[in-house]
């Protein structure tokens, strides 16, 4: 077997860092040989920095005794192949570090949403929009690199609701309707974190409606004149809540057609649906990538976040609407699916398509 991409870290510290930690241990395809995260975490032993961390298993061994480097110095990514970016800056400053990186010749794969929106960066669910990693050349050029390059997932709660929408399009999506029930996690928070959402729910968290509305249309989108040009519709409202939840983002979606297919159409186009990540046995994809349940209360993100190790989608409550055509549930892993596996899943992707480079 291919040596492994030497792989780095970067905000290791933070909630999405620690799950990058524990997902790349042992990893087929991926080394993980460097952490990095502020000035103030420089220098010092990351099992001396996690003494109290988002997780209650054990730090994995391999991280334990790692000096953590300070990510804004640019020698420290010297013989990394790829980061893994969950870093917590301002977006200006997560662009320009994003940036340096990947002319430093560095695959960033980022779980910011910085370059959510920079027009030759694709953004990309495995699953649903791998043809978007065709405009990495063009972003290359711009950098003036070879290897390096930027690719981005989408926003968490995305997933919960936009694989589930995708095998429908083939029916003509006119309007969508969601509110997302967004678990703390995705804020970086515990219970303990944040004690406020205890009994409660928060009916504002920013700019996450304005993404939930605005990112499947890039997603959506087709590559022309070596960018990514969004896609003119579907039109999608949204609201989005913070629940007292620690993980898993539930949607409520309500969707018109062109043409109103039949329940067992749309049931049928979710079961037989597969992306690339399951044609090619990627290590992280899940078999079935989504899942219907039929039972009324479901699905739960306490019982079905963690299905197929937490990356797959679960929907149910498929009814006939009297405004929509029809409505539904979904459910994802905000953590695992919606930030550090999705990321991973689509490093592996950059891998199987080539765009990856051992140095």
């Amino acid at each position: 077997m291919e040596k492994k991409f030497r792989a780095g870290i970067l905000g290791a510290t933070g909630m999405v860092g620690q799950r990058f930690v524990r997902l790349l241990e042992d990893h087929p395809l991926f080394a993980p040989v460097k952490l990095l995260a502020s000035a103030r975490s420089a220098g010092k032993k990351y099992g001396d920095l996690m003494q109290e961390r988002a997780f209650s298993d054990p730090i994995p061994a391999f991280a334990r005794d790692m000096t953590v480097f300070d990510a804004q110095d640019l020698s420290a990514l010297e013989g990394l192949d790829v980061v893994f970016s969950a870093v917590n800056l301002p977006k200006e400053e997560t662009r320009s570090l994003e940036e340096k990186y990947a002319r430093a010749g560095i695959a960033v794969i980022s779980n910011n949403s910085a370059h959510r929106f920079t027009p030759d960066v694709p953004m990309v669910i495995p699953e649903v929009n791998p043809e978007h990693l065709e405009v990495i050349p063009y972003q290359r050029e711009r950098l003036g690199t070879e290897t390096g390059f930027i690719a981005v997932k989408s926003n968490c709660s995305l997933q919960s609701y936009v694989p589930l929408l995708h095998p429908l399009r083939k029916f003509g999506i006119r309007e969508v309707a969601v509110c997302t029930y967004q678990a703390i996690s995705g804020a970086g928070k515990t219970f303990r974190t944040m004690p406020e959402i205890i009994d409660n729910i928060l009916p504002y968290i920013g700019g996450e409606e304005e993404k939930s509305e605005q990112e499947p249309r890039k997603i959506w989108g087709n590559l022309s004149g070596g960018k990514i040009v969004p896609s003119e519709g579907p039109k999608i409202t949204a609201q989005c809540l913070r629940v007292p939840v620690s993980d898993g983002h539930t949607a409520a979606v309500f969707v018109s057609f062109e043409k109103k297919p039949a329940r067992e159409e749309i049931l049928e186009a979710w079961k037989t649906f597969r992306g690339a990540p399951q044609e090619l046995s990627l290590p992280s994809a899940p078999k079935q990538f989504l899942h219907y349940l039929e039972e009324d209360d479901r699905p739960q993100p306490k019982l079905d976040r963690m299905t197929e190790g937490g990356m797959a989608v679960t929907a149910g409550r498929l009814r006939e609407d009297n405004v929509f055509d029809w409505k539904f549930i979904g459910c994802s892993h905000n953590t695992l699916r919606g930030a550090a596996g999705g990321a991973v899943l689509l490093a592996e992707l950059c891998a199987a398509k080539g765009y990856l480079v051992r140095k």
